[in-house]
C-alpha cells in the first residue's frame, strides 16, 4: 500500500511544538519570538499568504507585527523599514512577501534584512551556510525544509546512500532542497528542462522530488517502484468537469499515476504546502533561541 504523506498533520505537529519552545522561552524570561511581515501592494494571493503566516505567528504565541505598505512605496522607505527592523530587539523574524512591485529591487531588499534574521532562508550569508553544510545557524527556505522534515518522517533521518533526484534547479526550492539531501549522505542529482532522458533519471530515484512548476510533468512510469515522491508543485489548471469557468490544483507530479508506483508521496493539496508556514514558525523560534544564547532547537 502506498502511504500518502499527510503534510497537514506534519505541520500541525511542527507549530505544536512551536508552541512549546515559545512557552519555554518565556519560563527563562528571554524576550518571545517575534515575526515582521512586509507586504508592498496588493497583490491578493500575497495578501492571503500574509494573513495566514500573521495569523499563525499569533496562534504560536509571537510578537507578530505587519507593515502593510501601497504599491507606490519607494525602494528606499522599504530599505528604511527593513533597517529599522534589523536593530529591533523583539524582532527575531523578517519576511518580505514577494512579489515587490518592479520598480524595487527584490535581490537588494532579501540582501538588507539581517542574516540573523532572515527566516525565509535567502540571505547569500545563510545560502552559503546552507552550501557548505552549516546547518546549526543556517536558516533554510522553508518549502524545502518542511519537504526534508516529510523524508525524514517516512524515511527516518539517517538517508545515507540513498539516490535522490530533484527536478527543479530554483534558489528557492531545488538548489536548496539538493543542499539538504547531500547533507543527509544522500547521492544527488538535480534535473532541469534541458536533462537527457529526464524519466530514465528520475527512475533511479529512491527519492523524488519535483519542484518546477509544470501541471502533472512527472508521469508514473517515473516513477521507481517504493519510491517516496515529495511533489513541491501548486498548479490550477481548467476542471470543465466541475463547471464553466472551475479549475482544480494538481502537483508537478500526476498524482494517480505515481501513487500506483510510490511507496511514499505527497499529494496537492495537503502535502507540502502546509509545510512551509510551520517552518517559517520554527526559523523563527529558531531565531529567538539563537538570539537569547540558547541551543537551537530541532524538528
Amino acid at each position: 500500500m502506498t502511504e500518502v504523506i499527510d503534510g497537514k498533520r506534519v505541520a500541525e505537529d511542527v507549530v505544536s511544538k512551536v508552541k512549546a519552545l515559545t512557552s519555554e522561552l518565556s519560563a527563562k524570561g528571554a524576550t518571545k519570538p517575534g515575526l515582521a511581515v512586509v507586504i508592498v501592494g496588493e497583490d491578493p494571493a500575497s495578501q492571503v499568504y500574509v494573513a495566514s503566516k500573521s495569523r499563525t505567528a499569533k496562534e504560536c504565541g509571537f510578537h507578530s507585527l505587519q507593515h502593510t505598505l501601497p504599491a507606490d512605496t519607494t525602494e528606499e522607505q522599504l530599505l528604511k523599514i527593513i533597517g529599522d527592523l534589523n536593530a529591533d530587539p523583539s524582532i527575531h523574524g523578517i519576511l518580505v512577501q514577494l512579489p515587490l512591485p518592479g520598480h524595487i529591487d527584490a535581490g537588494k531588499v532579501i540582501q538588507t534584512i539581517a542574516p540573523e534574521k532572515d527566516v525565509d532562508g535567502f540571505h547569500f550569508i545563510n545560502v552559503g551556510k546552507l552550501g557548505t553544510g552549516e546547518l546549526e545557524t543556517a536558516f533554510v527556505p522553508c518549502t524545502p525544509a518542511g519537504s526534508m522534515l516529510l523524508i525524514e518522517r517516512v524515511r527516518g533521518k539517517d538517508l545515507s546512500g540513498l539516490n535522490a533526484v530533484v527536478v527543479g534547479r530554483s534558489n528557492i526550492v531545488g538548489k536548496p532542497m539538493a543542499n539538504l539531501l547531500l547533507a543527509a549522505n544522500c547521492t544527488v542529482t538535480i534535473a532541469h528542462s534541458r536533462t537527457k532522458d529526464l524519466p530514465a533519471l528520475a527512475r533511479t530515484a529512491d527519492i523524488l522530488v519535483a519542484a518546477v512548476g509544470r501541471p502533472e510533468m512527472v508521469k508514473g512510469d517515473w516513477v521507481k517502484p517504493g519510491a517516496t515522491v515529495i511533489d513541491v508543485g501548486i498548479n490550477r489548471i481548467p476542471a470543465p468537469e466541475k463547471g464553466e469557468g472551475k479549475s482544480r490544483l494538481v502537483g508537478d507530479v500526476a498524482y494517480a499515476e505515481a501513487a500506483k508506483n510510490a511507496g511514499a508521496i505527497t499529494p496537492v493539496p495537503g502535502g507540502v504546502g502546509p509545510m512551509t508556514i510551520a517552518m517559517l514558525m520554527a526559523n523563527t523560534v529558531a531565531s529567538a533561541y539563537l538570539a537569547a544564547g540558547l541551543k537551537r532547537p530541532s524538528f
